[in-house]
């Protein structure tokens, strides 16, 4: 049976930072994207969408979707078939990161979320490139559909989280660290880091790509995920 494949988006993302993975790997299996806009805790998410998605799934969540991936594993892992993690932080939020992310609340809150993304999602966080400008768009124009209050929640969520090193541990399925090889949010070393502590787990680095590996570098991307599905337990 071919388990289908639940992606989760990153931090004001919807489906569309997904489109390209959706367009070639919906054609091999069944794809859906859950949302991360609801709950200001992780435990909150989590647990409201494992009452939507299917009995057993293959998981791979993007930077804070990879979060909320590592909590449902933690909470239901006997419903994860193998998990992908892109860009993503297992750590707990540090009181200085935390403190930084107020003043960026207090914005979104009070009507500059295009100000506020403009600083949340800088284009040094990409790979430099011709496609850097139009992938920065793409992410403006999510956060501006999904909105302020989204923004609000998702930050206090990403405040509150737990960390996940226990979590990374005790994973018993096949786990892809995938993350692009620019990325100084979430670098290469930190996701290495990540990948030896679990113990099916592999690191793939994605070259050309910097946060957004899925939108700046779709097809190394989509080929690496292919692989993490078509591999054996």
């Amino acid at each position: 049976m071919i388990e289908p494949l639940v992606l989760l988006p990153g931090m004001m993302c919807d489906a569309r930072v997904f489109a390209p993975q959706i367009n070639i790997l919906s054609r091999e299996r069944a794809v859906m994207v859950a949302p991360i806009s609801t709950g200001e805790r992780i435990e909150d998410i989590a647990n409201g969408l494992l009452h939507q998605l299917p009995e057993r799934f293959a998981l791979a969540g993007l930077s804070m979707g990879g979060i909320v991936a590592l909590e449902i594993l933690r909470r239901a892992p006997e419903r994860i078939g193998r998990i992908c993690l892109m860009s993503t932080n297992p750590l707990a939020e540090t009181p200085a990161a935390a403190a930084l992310r107020e003043p960026m609340i207090i914005g979104a809150a009070t009507g500059r979320l295009d100000d506020v993304m403009r600083d949340a999602m800088r284009p040094e966080y990409l790979a430099k490139g011709a496609e850097r400008l139009n992938v920065l768009k793409r992410v403006y124009d999510m956060a501006r559909d999904l909105g302020p209050d989204v923004f609000v929640a998702q930050s206090r969520a990403l405040q509150r989280r737990p960390d996940y090193q226990g979590t990374l541990r005790r994973c018993k399925v096949p786990a892809l660290v995938l993350c692009g090889q620019e990325d100084v949010v979430t670098p290469p070393k930190r996701q290495d880091f990540m990948a030896n502590l679990i113990p099916n787990g592999t690191l793939s680095v994605i070259p050309g790509a910097g946060h957004l590996p899925t939108l700046e570098q779709p097809e190394l991307t989509t080929i690496a995920l292919r692989g993490w599905l078509a591999k054996e337990k």
